[in-house]
């Protein structure tokens, strides 16, 4: 499941983005600024996303029962792919309706010092919660760089809202400048081509999430550090011949299952045999915890090269038949 640090950001994320929803809706009322209100929706579409997460940990924390007896935990990547089409559709959607809007219609700004005031504060809510959120995916990124970092995770919650702030800070950034231009050139065409800018920005957000937690959702491989340790165990047990073949899947950020063939030695006992599968599934739990669920096929390599070739011939035939 999800760490205490995940819901660290979450919390962090969403008194921020509450706080300043508020003040951009009091500024957008004040003003009649389109950028402004495009923030203000900005951030309630945040507030959202953050209540989203948080039960979706909450649903994929829940216990294996019958109908799912691998657990819950991909209720996780499912609630964040919502966050993404949230985001598109509510976020974006939104923005650039307003921001087309106000370019057909311009009007002027009125008294932008205050949203000069609330963007300001805005920044400095929001660069806390981007800090927080930065220093906990700095944490769990290791030795990756940032791309790759958000690529191999396996926990969505931080990069979730790593992005969101990011997205809300390029946009607060954007707001200052259609305000600011607005204002000081007499250009009130330029607020409206801010919120605009504003819902491109939160559209390339949605569907760089919307990939990631696509990924996630399908089912992902653990990392090829942790499939080449257990390969390297296998290799260590002279009881086992070969490794067929090695299949791992994230069932959460936090619990991998592991689905291994291998070949056992001619003529091993079935008792040996028994007790090398208990020892090699001891041995990966106590290496790896993420490991939580082990099955592991007995079976020669010549059976299992033509199970495969067996299996390939009919996913031809169905493609053929289709």
């Amino acid at each position: 499941m999800a760490s205490h640090s995940s819901k660290k950001v979450i919390y962090a994320a969403f008194v921020g983005n509450a706080l300043i929803a508020i003040a951009k809706f009091v500024a957008a009322s004040i003003t009649g600024s389109s950028a402004m209100l495009s923030e203000g929706i900005h951030s309630v579409v945040d507030c959202g996303n953050q209540l989203l997460l948080l039960f979706g940990l909450r649903m994929a924390a829940k216990d294996p029962d019958d109908e799912h007896p691998f657990g819950y935990g991909m209720e996780l990547y499912f609630w964040t792919f919502v966050v993404a089409i949230l985001i598109f559709a509510l976020g974006a959607g939104f923005s650039i309706y307003e921001g087309i809007e106000r370019v057909r219609h311009p009007e002027a700004v009125a008294s932008p010092m205050v949203n000069y005031v609330v963007l300001s504060l805005s920044m400095i809510f929001e660069g806390v919660a981007w800090t927080v959120a930065f220093r906990e995916f700095q944490k769990s990124r290791g030795s990756y760089g940032f791309i790759e970092a958000v690529r191999k995770s396996k926990d969505p919650t931080v990069f979730t809202v790593l992005f969101e702030d990011t997205a809300a800070m390029l946009g607060l950034a954007v707001a200052f400048a259609g305000v600011a231009g607005s204002h000081l050139l007499e250009m009130p065409v330029l607020d409206g081509y801010a919120s605009i800018a504003i819902g491109i920005i939160l559209a390339v957000v949605a569907v760089l999430l919307a990939i990631e937690s696509k990924g996630l959702l399908i089912g992902e491989a653990a990392d090829p550090s942790i499939v080449e340790g257990i390969k390297l165990i296998v290799h260590e047990d002279v009881r086992i011949l070969r490794i067929n073949e090695v299949l791992t899947m994230h069932l959460s950020p936090n619990e991998v299952l592991l689905n291994a063939s291998l070949d056992f030695i001619d003529g091993l006992p079935a008792e040996e045999v028994e007790a090398a599968i208990s020892q090699f599934e001891l041995t990966i739990k106590d290496e790896y915890p993420s490991i939580s669920r082990v099955f592991i096929e007995a079976q020669g390599w010549r059976a299992h090269l033509g199970e495969q070739a067996s299996s390939k011939k009919k996913q031809s035939a169905g493609r053929k038949t289709d």
